[in-house]
């Protein structure tokens, strides 16, 4: 994006941080041994009587490898709710700027907006779920910082056409911030691969989804060295725990257990595809990148009771913009789908 000056996002409070230096950033290891008797630890080893490494370096190391990004190119948080309320606090003024959602979508934007006291304009998808780009741009001020696009997008499950996307991160004037929660399961490619050409683009994941470690909340940001640099000013000292890095560099470490277990869930949403449409009750399915299926059927309140009634847990999306009588069913293992296509048919 020609001309893009980053520093005019910036709260001015956050340009002019001095931010809190650790016991654990005042020196660099060269390697060996240390004697650690710096930040008033317990001394006595149980393998996490230790602060963890506050910039994860060993997980940023094996991850930028895999994305062909810089080390200085991620943040990692506590879930990506924290790298997402991080982002608001960095560059939203509270009470004065805005930000641009696209519902139906996730429903944290909106709730980190009224946390930080942040206005949320909400532009529509269109019908057939995607950016509405000409609506989007018209409601864009001076004080529009963020565009949050998350794709593929919860709960519809379709990656957004890319030329939308392309065009909205030329045409925005703040940080568009692309939700790649679901990329695993899409064939689309990721945006990360387009850091270099957008310095206003930023990218999330999780390993919350295919790689299956919900319970240990780790986020993934890409951006640029500068964005990472201003979210690095902010982020809580140590927020990333240490068994959380040890459990995560395992996991991404076994790439091909992880490809495996992505290719499963995909043959499996397939199989429920074609259940669900042989349904009288299903009125329509929408296509679908990521891990879950959304349905529109005759009257989702009762079948979501009646499922819960059979112990299936399923999400009733109704409530949202454009999902009336909708249900996400999330795509469970081989023997739970087994058993939900049996209680469907029984319904």
């Amino acid at each position: 994006m020609e001309g893009f000056d980053l520093n005019k996002l910036v709260r001015e409070s956050v340009r002019k941080l001095q931010p809190y230096s650790s016991a654990r950033d005042e020196y660099v290891s060269d390697g060996s041994e240390m004697i650690f008797l710096d930040a008033n630890e317990n001394p006595f080893d149980n393998g996490v009587n230790r602060y963890p490494d506050p910039y994860q370096r060993s997980l940023k190391s094996l991850l930028a490898e895999q994305k062909g990004v810089l080390e200085s190119q991620i943040l990692l948080g506590n879930g990506s709710d924290e790298v997402l309320d991080l982002i608001y606090r960095a560059f939203c003024e509270p009470n004065q700027d805005n930000i641009i959602s696209l519902p139906p979508t996730y429903g944290m934007y909106k709730v980190l907006a009224g946390i930080n006291a942040v206005e949320n304009k909400e532009v529509l998808l269109t019908t057939d779920f995607e950016p509405n780009v000409d609506e989007i741009l018209k409601v864009v001020d001076a004080n529009s910082k963020l565009l949050f696009i998350c794709s593929p997008n919860n709960p519809t499950g379709n990656a957004f056409n890319k030329e939308g996307v392309q065009k909205l991160l030329e045409s925005f004037s703040g940080l568009v911030v692309v939700d790649e929660a679901y990329i695993d399961f899409s064939k689309e490619e990721s945006w990360v691969s387009a850091l270099k050409t957008y310095p206003n683009l930023i990218v999330t994941q999780t390993l919350s989804k295919a790689y299956g470690l919900a319970g240990i909340r780790l986020g993934i940001c890409y951006a640029s060295e500068e964005i990472i640099g201003v979210l690095n000013k902010i982020k809580p000292p140590y927020n990333v725990n240490q068994l959380t890095q040890q459990r995560a560099l395992q996991r991404v470490l076994n790439q091909d257990l992880v490809k495996q277990e992505v290719q499963q869930i995909l043959d499996e949403r397939e199989e429920l595809i074609k259940a669900l449409n042989g349904l009288e009750f299903v009125k329509e399915l929408y296509p679908t990148d990521a891990n879950f299926v959304l349905a529109k059927v005759d009257d989702a309140n009762k079948r979501y009771q009646q499922l819960l009634e059979k112990q299936v847990v399923v999400r009733n999306r109704s409530t949202q913009p454009l999902c009336e009588n909708t249900l996400r069913f999330t795509v469970g293992t081989p023997n739970e789908n087994k058993k939900l296509i049996a209680i469907l048919k029984e319904l």
